[in-house]
């Protein structure tokens, strides 16, 4: 069907509109590995880097700050190239796919071009060569680029090579191809004479056992010609002999001829030429210089210095004497790889590593931090049960880390997340009664040997390492070892018994006292294929246990009664146990192909019987989705690919545990959800990036999801997806009207601390409260919506009732919202602007009600709890014009116009446009954490209601002060009173009229501060009593509790002033204004009105 709201019906497997659901990221700002980065040539200030999974970001001020720049565009994640044109700094080429082939490379889809300096993308082609590992650009035409394409990491690809377009990407022709199984890696143009190119080949594949590098098509090529033709100069005198690898080749744009190249090979090291690559010498053949050549190999000439050289990899080391002698320049993150250096000031320079980018403008003496940027990449993750919940996981490249869903400080920054000990790559499973203990798998990032597996307190702040088998294994094959743990080795706490704790390797394992013993359940549930357990590497050995294999994936035991298992290998068995692990049975669906990565086994929680199975191959050059379903614990299995895009690769699968069959799937770009048990696929969308998705949970009723390249991201609220996975709309009265209304879900009553944004101003807001680092800023969407946006934190929930509606098409006629209590009193009211409000109205920007949004589809309202503000607001009209504020920062003190928060209690809803009334129930309750009583609660709201009241009472008052004053003022402006020999009646009337406004002045200066000329001019004149109720709100709405006694007394106080002064102005009403008027009416003149 088309994706068309208006033809949406009820028997329709299709939602439509998925494009505009509302998703949060979360954080953490701890940025994920960095191939690509790019300088502007022109904008000293200005770089970019591309994100291995997380996109093309963009900085306008060094390194302080950077963005996304490319979401919307790319329709895949990972960024192995990037190049910003020299003669034209609009023109930037991204080439997709990382080329550094580590365990979790990603793929991409060929050549992105901007040419309006990354505002805009589009895909100009190569869309098959799946790994892209260099861009270079003619210095002085943006229109001739090529192309270094390693191609498929995988398998055979016939679109490995290099490539070149003379027309800026409308055309492509492959003007150098080795083999379909050697691609090319490295790429360097000579800036001086550009018919000068040099290009390296490397043969190397991945599979999920080994990384194999090195091999006889491993090859360096020369062209003099701009790439008409080429020469291969793979055995030039002076080159290493035998079998190569990768090899990095840099041209040195200081001298004429002076080659660098870094070589894998037996005679690995750095080799340099200095007569165009015709004869070579080997400089050095420090090992330090060739670490894990597989993963680096980059080799960069200094732009102006002939002798100096850079060299990355775990470190990054500089020579300045011809690539003899090196020194370390240290960064924030070890796992270096790009480099970019400018032209014309080589102390300018902007850097790649494992952590994110960062730049350098003196030479990399220090460097911009990489904790600004959103593209964390999680392997596994879980929840807690505190509130706010924490989100859990393992980061590539980092340490495990949790972060919270929501924060009393308006944003979720990084000083909040803890560091559950230093798991880059496992499982992590938290206690479910003691969120203080969490297990965690740390290959790759911990001591301890085979398996590593950490037992941390964050009470005590103590690790523990508890392997099940604590052996170092380091330069050993998988087959000698006496247990086999994966990169990525499950880890689970029993649903039914907290203290059990199960681990598996290519056994289960379980532990009943906190990994002090393990016990085996399970023989070897794998296929333990001798052929797939020897060493990994090629040519150079790398046994860092990334690729041990024949081990188990993925393990559940049921929620529904204990001892019964489920598990899944990483070459493709599917096993159970019924009777606590004594006996296991293969029951492994004949649809499977072999070899298969099982990554997820998922079981019903609406039926015992029914399990989700989620597998891939693409590691195999095989890039199906492989879903299945069992409804009889895996006896039989049926595919449930259904029309799920037959290219995307299927990783996590979960069900959601209210609604049965409504299924979601982590893919390489995304997520995909079924609502009918995987008949049919839709990708979720709306402000979701295209990215991998690793890991998936739903806590709370929200989609908590662990991206590999964008942090985390939460979808708060799945009520609307499970309403229309259901087929149920809420009780209305006359017809829907095309508009689908979603009861809202229970919401908690959270109080922020006072002082979020404090400070916010017009441009970024560097602290989201008081004494807080973090900085973000308020956008306007394209729809009108104002949001702000987060540079280095996370975004908090919507702070109050979600209101969740979807419209079929377009209204004719104003959508209303109404919040009514439970007895249906109106509280509330708000409507959708669907007519320019007067142009008037644009000065009083606090005032604003938030319009009800109306497009098509998922549309979300959040209600702030708050009923309305004082009833009668200070007329703008009659104050005394002043300085216009130039700032939005409020004082401190300042009394908020906003009415009180509602109590927790039931509440109602209702959505009305025309003759469609749709009316849903709710309930607000209190933060669990607190012990405050519904009495704390009412007295609060009844305190704060008072206040309001009499802030409102006393604004009517100063008003109507203002409009007499007004009159008197325009009365004695006559010319009649302008004649010094005016007749003694109209003398008389001037002296009476003066002598009320002094009065009513008089009233005034002790109700109001009428000396203040902006807002913030507060501390110059003393506060008079509507300035001092109002500031007494803040210390009843402080928190969640009954306010303090001393806030009735001084509201009695202060309300008896006000009293007092109001009595005086009635008295004035009756007494003194009659008199004025009978005055004016003797003299002839106009009354004054009251």
């Amino acid at each position: 069907m088309k994706n068309s709201v208006s033809k949406y019906s009820e028997t329709s497997a299709s939602i439509p509109h998925l494009d505009t659901l509302r998703w949060r990221s979360i954080g953490p700002s701890r940025g994920g590995r960095v191939v690509a980065v790019a300088g502007d040539p022109v904008n000293s200030q200005v770089f970019y880097f591309g994100a291995v999974a997380g996109g093309i970001w963009k900085t306008v001020d060094g390194g302080t700050y950077w963005e996304n720049v490319s979401d919307g565009f790319l329709n895949s994640a990972a960024v192995g190239a990037l190049t910003v044109a020299p003669s034209d700094n609009n023109v930037i080429y991204a080439g997709m796919g990382e080329s550094t082939i580590r365990i979790d490379v990603s793929f991409g889809d060929g050549i992105y071009k901007s040419t309006d300096a990354g505002k805009t993308w589009k895909n100009i082609g190569l869309k098959k060569t799946r790994h892209v590992s260099e861009i270079r650009v003619h210095p002085e035409n943006s229109d001739l680029v090529y192309v270094s394409a390693f191609g498929d990491a995988f398998g055979p690809n016939k679109d490995r090579g290099i490539y070149r377009s003379k027309d800026g990407g409308e055309n492509w022709e492959q003007i150098l191809f080795r083999s379909e199984k050697a691609g090319a890696i490295d790429l360097s143009m000579d800036p001086k004479n550009p018919r000068i190119l040099y290009a390296s080949f490397w043969e190397a594949y991945r599979n999920f056992w080994s990384m194999n590098s090195g091999g006889p098509d491993s090859c360096l090529y020369r062209s003099k010609d701009g790439g008409d033709s080429w020469t291969e100069i793979t055995n030039n005198p002076g080159l290493p002999k035998g079998t190569k690898g990768k090899i990095g080749v840099s041209i040195s744009p200081a001298k004429s001829g002076r080659i660098w190249a870094i070589i894998e090979a037996e005679e690995a090291g750095l080799y340099r030429s200095d007569n165009g690559g015709e004869s070579w010498i080997k400089t050095s053949g420090n090992r330090d210089l060739i670490h894990r050549p597989w993963y680096y190999c980059h080799v960069f000439a200094d732009p102006q210095h002939a002798d100096t050289v850079y060299i990355t990899n775990l470190q990054m080391w500089k020579s300045t004497d011809g690539g003899t002698n090196f020194s370390e320049i240290t960064t924030p993150h070890g796992d270096n790889h790009d480099l970019w250096i400018d032209p014309n000031n080589p102390q300018r320079m902007v850097q790649g590593n494992d952590g994110g980018a960062c730049v350098s403008y003196n030479g990399g003496d220090t460097w911009s931090t990489i904790y600004n940027q959103l593209t964390a990449q999680f392997y596994r993750i879980d929840i807690d049960n505190e509130f706010p919940y924490r989100v859990y996981a393992t980061q590539q490249d980092n340490t495990s880390i949790s972060v919270p869903s929501a924060s009393s400080y308006g944003a979720i920054t990084l000083q909040e997340s803890t560091f559950p000990g230093t798991g880059e790559s496992g499982f992590i499973a938290v206690k479910p009664d003691d969120s203080d203990i969490v297990y965690i798998g740390a290959v790759g990032s911990s001591p301890g040997g085979e398996g590593a597996l950490q037992h941390y307190n964050h009470k005590t702040k103590q690790l523990r390492l508890v392997n099940i088998w604590p052996e170092e294994k380091y330069g050993w094959a998988p087959k000698d070892l006496k247990y086999r743990f994966s990169w990525t080795f499950p880890i689970a706490f029993s649903p039914h018994d907290t203290g059990t704790v199960y681990a598996c390797g290519n056994h289960v394992f379980r532990t009943k006292n906190e990994g002090h013993s393990w016990e085996s359940i399970s023989p070897d549930l794998t296929r333990a294929d001798e052929s797939k357990l020897q060493i990994s590497g090629g040519l150079t050995i790398d046994s860092s246990g990334a690729e041990h294999y024949a081990s188990i994936s993925t393990f559940a035991e049921s929620p529904h009664q204990p001892g019964i298992f489920w598990t899944g290998s990483d070459d493709g068995l599917v096993h159970t146990s019924r009777n606590g692990g004594k006996t296991w049975q293969n029951i492994t669906p004949n649809e499977l192909p072999e070899w298969s990565y099982i990554f997820c086994i998922e079981v019903s929680v609406h039926d015992p019987e029914t399990i989700f199975l989620s597998a891939t191959r693409y590691k195999l050059n095989d890039y199906r989705p492989l879903l299945f379903k069992s409804t009889n614990g895996g006896k039989k299995w049926s595919c449930i690919n259904g029309d799920y895009p037959e290219n995307e690769i299927s990783r996590v699968i979960r069900e959601d545990p209210t609604c049965p069959g409504l299924l979601f799937v982590g893919a390489e770009t995304g997520i995909f959800m079924s609502s009918n048990s995987g008949k049919n696929w839709q990708k979720l969308g709306g402000n979701f990036p295209v990215v991998p998705v690793y890991d998936m949970k739903i806590k709370q009723d929200d989609l908590v999801v662990g991206t590999h390249g964008r942090s985390f991201w939460i979808l708060d609220d799945l009520t609307p997806l499970r309403k229309f996975a259901s087929k149920s709309s809420g009780s209305n009265k006359g017809t829907s009207g095309g508009i689908q209304f979603f009861p809202p879900r229970t919401t908690f009553r959270r109080t922020l601390n006072w002082s979020v944004n404090l400070f916010l101003g017009d441009g970024k807001n560097y602290s989201p409260d008081f004494g807080l680092p973090g900085t973000h800023y308020q956008e306007t969407t394209p729809d009108g919506e104002k949001r702000f946006r987060y540079l280095d934190m996370g975004e908090n929930p919507p702070e109050g009732v979600i209101v969740n509606y979807f419209l079929e098409s377009e209204l004719k006629q104003p959508l209303e919202l109404v919040i009514l209590d439970d007895d249906g009193k109106e509280i509330e009211r708000f409507s959708s602007n669907l007519f320019d409000s007067d142009p008037k109205d644009k000065d009083n920007k606090e005032e604003e009600k938030p319009s009800l949004p109306t497009k098509l589809g998922f549309n979300r309202f959040v209600w702030n709890m708050r009923y309305p503000g004082p009833e009668i607001k200070i007329d703008k009209a009659l104050e005394k014009p002043g300085y216009k504020q130039l700032g939005r920062i409020a004082p401190f003190g300042g009394g908020s116009s906003g009415g009180p928060v509602a109590p927790p209690g039931n509440y109602q809803v209702q959505l009305k446009t025309g003759k469609t009334e749709i009316t849903h129930s709710f309930e607000i309750i209190k933060d669990p954490r607190l012990k405050t009583t519904a009495e704390d609660f009412a007295e609060q709201f009844n305190l704060w209601t008072k206040i309001r009241d009499k802030v409102s009472a006393t604004n009517f008052a100063i008003n109507k002060i203002r409009r007499i004053n007004h009159q008197i003022t325009a009365l004695l402006a006559r010319e009649i009173f302008s004649n010094s020999a005016a007749e003694k009646k109209i003398t008389e009337v001037r002296k009476t009229a003066e002598t009320l406004r002094e009065k009513l002045s008089k009233i005034e200066n002790q109700l109001t501060q009428n000396q203040y000329e902006t807002p913030s001019d507060r501390l110059r004149h003393p506060t008079m009593l509507k300035e001092r109720m109002e500031a007494l709100v803040s210390v009843v709405s402080v928190s969640d509790a009954s306010p303090p006694e001393q806030a009735h007394a001084v509201y009695e106080n202060l309300s008896s002033k006000i009293d007092d002064q109001l009595a005086l102005l009635s008295k004035l009403e009756k007494q003194d204004l009659p008199r004025v008027n009978k005055q004016i009416e003797q003299a002839g003149i106009q009354k004054l009105q009251g």
